[in-house]
């Protein structure tokens, strides 16, 4: 199946409490690669004006087949379908006040880069392949064929703290859907 579509059967993640702590917790003061250019760094601290920070596990390659175990998790799957449904709203979100937009994943930026110029995306992926920003965030994993992984997770963050967060986030390409309604009724 093409990684821009997913099965109607898909496990649905439910809400286990682990993003609660949330609302109000300072960004922590971490530079994040970015798929800007390979010596360019994101510090989302550092960022005053209403960005949104969408949270995904992975996304797979062109020719990856997606297998069953990925399929099993509730939540995993869906990681492009939600990537292309922000690239496709960006000028929506902007026009109601969203100054930025980031994706934030556990790959390595090269293997995002890649993802960057297949998507088209008109926005950075930032790579937290050290886990920094999610362990200081507290944010949610999944274990997946030996790796911890980021579950999916967007953020609302202004003035250097997180304002808003939808979790968990199912199905992943109706996302935006929810944070558009959200910003346009601030």
């Amino acid at each position: 199946m093409a990684h821009s579509t997913f099965p109607s059967d898909l496990p649905i993640p439910q809400d286990d409490g682990a993003c609660n702590h949330l609302p109000d917790t300072a960004l922590p003061n971490i530079n994040l690669p970015s798929t800007g250019d390979l010596s360019h760094f994101v510090n989302l601290s550092q960022l005053q004006e209403l960005t949104i920070i969408f949270c995904y596990p992975r996304t797979g390659g062109p020719n990856e087949v997606v297998p069953a175990t990925w399929d099993a998790i509730p939540g995993a799957r869906g990681c492009t379908p939600q990537a292309c449904s922000f690239r496709d709203n960006l000028p929506a979100l902007k026009e109601y006040g969203v100054k930025n937009v980031y994706g934030l994943s556990t790959q390595s930026t090269e293997y995002q880069k890649e993802v960057h110029e297949r998507l088209h995306l008109p926005y950075e992926l930032l790579s937290d392949e050290g886990l920094a920003f999610v362990e200081a965030m507290r944010l949610p994993t999944i274990g997946w064929e030996g790796k911890r992984l980021v579950k999916r997770i967007t953020l609302a963050v202004e003035e250097g703290k997180v304002v808003k967060y939808w979790y968990p986030v199912f199905p992943p390409d109706r996302n935006v859907l929810d944070v558009l309604e959200w910003v346009k009724g601030r």
